[in-house]
């Protein structure tokens, strides 16, 4: 009797079905063989280099565009003022805690307006009016001499918080006032040398010689001119021009 499997069965079939039973080895055919997926992959043109490019570009924003949003948002500015970040606390709304800082805006004017060697004893508003404009004014002791409010004339202290319209002055008293700047005229001094420093002033010969101080600097600025932030203000260029409203 001849054992030879039929013609129409598959070669891989015939082995399969000598380790299994032929329901099995069928099953096995079927699935792994005959109906087994063949992958292949689809043929494209090699990239030109301007495609090359674009793509780079793309990848390059989408990773910053992620990075970005990785970052913490800034805080707005309700949210800076509901939690109190642009005030200065109580316990340092002290006139004697500026001092310092009214010193060294001093030493920071005369440095800018070339007083620093002593020989320089008056500038004119053409020489110094651009450098007055883009100064920084926070220590700066001020006095409002002219206003519209005639309640704010006559206030004076140190300059703590300059910003694009106001600003926020510490008095003698240990209180803080916002003063505006539109159509008010503020006084400051810049002095000629540092405190405690003296020169000899001939009034009359020998024994008539006394020692006197140099008068400061006295200037007056228009708030409305610089109604701007002082970080702003530094590279701003101001031009000269009568304002009859004050």
């Amino acid at each position: 009797m001849s054992t030879q499997p039929p013609s129409n069965i598959p070669f891989a079939q015939t082995l399969l079905s000598r380790a299994h039973s032929p329901s099995t080895a069928e099953s096995h055919y079927t699935e792994r063989v005959h109906k087994r997926p063949l992958h292949t992959r689809a043929t494209s043109p090699t990239p030109s280099a301007r495609a090359l490019r674009r793509r780079a570009l793309t990848t390059r924003h989408e990773t910053a565009h992620a990075r970005r949003k990785l970052k913490p948002r800034p805080l707005s500015a309700a949210k800076k003022r509901a939690l109190g970040l642009t005030e200065i606390p109580k316990a340092q709304q002290k006139y004697a805690v500026y001092k310092g800082l009214h010193d060294l805006w001093c030493g920071y004017m005369r440095d800018i307006l070339g007083l620093t060697s002593g020989m320089k004893t008056y500038v004119t508003a053409a020489q110094v009016g651009q450098m007055l404009g883009t100064a920084d004014m926070h220590g700066a002791l001020v006095e409002v001499t002219r206003s519209r409010c005639v309640s704010r004339v006559g206030i004076r202290g140190i300059v703590v918080r300059d910003t694009k319209f106001t600003f926020e002055i510490i008095t003698e008293k240990d209180t803080i006032k916002a003063v505006p700047k539109e159509h008010t005229m503020f006084r400051f001094e810049v002095p000629l040398q540092e405190t405690g420093e003296e020169r000899v002033g001939s009034v009359g010969t020998g024994e008539d010689q006394q020692r006197e101080r140099l008068k400061p600097l006295v200037f007056e600025v228009l708030g409305e001119q610089i109604q701007v932030r002082g970080a702003e203000r530094a590279n701003r260029k101001f031009r000269m021009h009568y304002q009859s409203d004050v």
